[in-house]
């Protein structure tokens, strides 16, 4: 079957405002009663989109059409742009409900759906992004697909794939049998029988192999568009401080600068956009998503506690301030996304023209004017500028013949009024879904905050978040909800909502010493291995066994901006095999990474979450348990330091925890430092136990 080239393999990243008017419409199709924002936005599109369900499904089957599957998310520009040329168009809109039964995903919903239809797209074409769009027959087989199609080239996609179906169908029998084959195996992993071995020098080679691929003038990789990918410096600061690497330090800290520098964090409120589209960091798709934010905010406390450096501080507690401001429900709960279009422009929420500027600032703008660079290297298009940094604050100061006190207080004072222009126009519209998966990737941001700042207030969210959680989300069989919106908690949570939960609620263990967060672990770990396990690989399926079976059940083993679901479902089992003194779960987890152990040293930055659990089985690492009535306290002190591999477990009373037994004496507190359950003589002050782990 002829596959015609794609103009755009778009990662997308924006969405129109969206506000739902009162007048009467056109037209209404079967998306009106869905509750995700990007599903609604498409209910009275010409086009007679269904959900994807069994009345889709079995429309297909009954009427013996192709199905045609289009899939997107509320803040993907291109998703719109294809909307505003063909979905809108009747006399497009009119073949396709002639020819196919039309089904509209919103892939953030269900990620095992876009995994399936985006592997058919990347085997046919070699490429993938969104919006996505496949043609497929009754039975689900893909036959056909593509991301953005202008007008012109969708209308003849459209007559071109449906006339092959009608006329050569075994044409596109043979076909649909050959790609879903592929599908199906693409990314099965073996399991690996060979005996279990990591060594220094598997890490050596994963680093120097990627290392050749770092931009070592801008930071990050050596190419556009540029990704933050959290778990890649996650993994790097680890391996550099494990390694005494100083070039590897000194590249880590010039991508966190200059990312924090950058146009893609948001100079005056807080907050990474999901991209930048050039080499500098300078142009982002200006929307901003939750996943990344939370990621980053633990990326940047790992990088305080590694560097003590005030510039990563100030993104922590600015990106938290922008997370409560606008993407926090009065529940606790975090929305999912925020458009990069207002008024349907990318990024007018967020640029500037220089007359404004010099209005609103009046005599500060000269200084603001050099420290956000108004002039050709802020410039963007349009005459509108894009609010960048490229020198820390104590630097500018020296150059302006400023205190560095009275810079940053003309800076706060300038940001507030910027703020305050700003929010008096059109808002991009927001994607108001709260997933599982990712409100706990910023409940576990917001632990890493607590735990490195102290700030009390971070772990108030953090525990409010996670009861949302544990309460709203969690199912009447113990397992999760995948989403919630306007009190509705819908679709059977996927892996990645178990394995990133698990996750943060260690991370919340850690920061309290209050054991039933790991006793909530420790269940949601055992009602994956009972509906996700595959026993035949050794890996975890992305859905569960009880979910409706798509044409290929799929596992997910790429670190990408989200670290895989069983990277971090292995790293989780790790973690407990220690608390609980687990040999199944160490096992389990042992095997999961014996298993991509192959792939890992041609790619890196894909691994890199596997990396880092490399790294607790080649380097030593650290159990360190405080046992008495100053444990938060000792806690505290000891997490101002960074150690790359270790867990904290303490108690202020009699614990029954394995690596508690025996430890609590009244009247004292102890550190025990531990590696493979053997402990050094406990100490008392944390400056010693640092010497025992150094």
């Amino acid at each position: 079957m002829a596959v015609y080239m794609m103009l755009m393999a778009c990662n997308c990243n924006s969405q129109r405002n969206t506000e739902m008017t009162a007048t009467a419409h056109d037209y209404t199709n079967h998306l009106v009663n869905e509750t995700s924002p990007y599903l609604l936005q498409h209910a009275h599109n010409p086009v007679d989109w269904y959900p994807w369900g069994d009345e889709a499904l079995q429309k297909a089957k009954a009427e013996n059409k192709p199905m045609l599957i289009s899939i997107g998310y509320s803040a993907c520009h291109w998703c719109h742009v294809m909307e505003r040329e063909s979905f809108e168009d009747t006399a497009i809109a009119r073949i396709m409900n002639e020819n196919f039964v039309c089904i509209k995903v919103d892939r953030e919903e269900r990620p095992d759906i876009d995994q399936v239809y985006m592997n058919a797209v990347q085997l046919m074409t070699g490429r993938g992004g969104w919006p996505l769009n496949c043609i497929a027959l009754p039975d689900g087989r893909p036959v056909y697909g593509g991301t953005y199609f202008p007008k012109d080239q969708w209308l003849t996609v459209l007559n071109s794939v449906s006339n092959i179906i009608k006329n050569e169908p075994q044409k596109a029998e043979d076909y649909a049998t050959r790609l879903t084959q592929g599908v199906k195996q693409s990314d099965l992993i073996p399991l690996n029988t060979e005996k279990a071995e990591f060594t220094e020098a598997d890490l050596k080679g994963i680093y120097t192999a990627w290392s050749r691929q770092f931009d070592n003038k801008e930071g990050g990789p050596n190419r556009a568009p540029k990704f933050p990918l959290p778990n890649n410096y996650e993994f790097l600061l680890r391996y550099a401080h494990l390694t005494d690497n100083s070039g590897l330090k000194d590249y880590i800290n010039l991508t966190l600068e200059k990312m924090a520098f950058g146009g893609i964090y948001d100079q005056i409120g807080g907050g990474f956009a999901r991209y930048s589209v050039d080499e500098l960091w300078k142009v982002p798709h200006f929307e901003k998503m939750l996943y990344d934010n939370g990621q980053l905010v633990s990326l940047y406390c790992t990088a305080y506690r590694a560097t003590g450096k005030e510039l990563y501080k100030e993104v922590v507690y600015q990106s938290l301030e922008f997370i409560e401001r606008e993407m926090t429900s009065p529940e606790g709960a975090f929305y999912s996304a925020l458009d990069a279009d207002s008024e349907g422009e990318e990024g007018k929420f967020y640029v500037w023209k220089k007359e404004e500027l010099e209005n609103i600032l009046g005599a500060d703008f000269e200084v603001i004017q050099a420290y956000y660079n108004v002039n050709n290297q802020g410039l963007w298009e349009h005459s509108n500028y894009i609010l960048i940094r490229n020198q820390g604050d104590e630097e500018f100061a020296k150059k302006h013949d400023m205190s560095r006190e009275a810079l940053k207080e003309l800076v706060r004072n300038a940001n507030a009024k910027l703020m305050e222009a700003r929010s008096k126009r059109i808002r991009p519209g927001l994607d108001d879904k709260q997933l599982t998966s990712w409100n706990a990737l910023m409940a576990k941001g917001y632990a890493d905050a607590y735990r490195t700042f102290g700030e009390a207030h971070y772990l108030q969210v953090a525990k409010k978040n996670l009861n949302f959680i544990l309460n709203t989300q969690r199912r009447d069989d113990g397992g999760l909800w995948h989403s919630h919106k306007e009190g509705r908690s819908t679709i059977n949570g996927f892996l990645e909502d178990y394995c990133f939960t698990i996750e943060a609620l260690v991370a919340m263990y850690e920061a309290t010493f209050e054991v039933q967060w790991l006793n909530e672990a420790k269940a949601l770990a055992n009602y994956s291995l009972d509906k996700f396990y595959d026993t035949q690989s050794g890996m975890f399926f992305f859905n569960s066994v009880n979910d409706e079976q798509l044409i290929a059940r799929k596992t997910e083993v790429n670190d990408n901006v989200i670290p895989a679901s069983n990277s971090s479902m292995a790293k989780g089992l790790f973690y407990l095999g220690h608390y609980f003194d687990n040999q199944h779960y160490l096992e389990v987890s042992q095997q999961m990474l014996n298993n991509v152990k192959p792939q890992m040293a041609g790619y890196g930055s894909g691994y890199s979450n596997w990396a880092i659990l490399m790294l607790h089985h080649v380097y030593p690492f650290y159990e360190i348990a405080i046992a008495g009535e100053e444990a938060l306290t000792k806690r505290a002190e000891l997490e101002k330091e960074f150690i790359p591999n270790y867990l904290l477990i303490g108690t202020t009373q009699e614990e029954n925890l394995p690596l508690l037994e025996h430890k609590y004496v009244e009247g004292t507190t102890k550190i025990y430092v531990c590696v493979n359950k053997a402990c050094q003589m406990p100490v008392t002050e944390v400056r010693e136990a640092i010497v025992q782990v150094e």
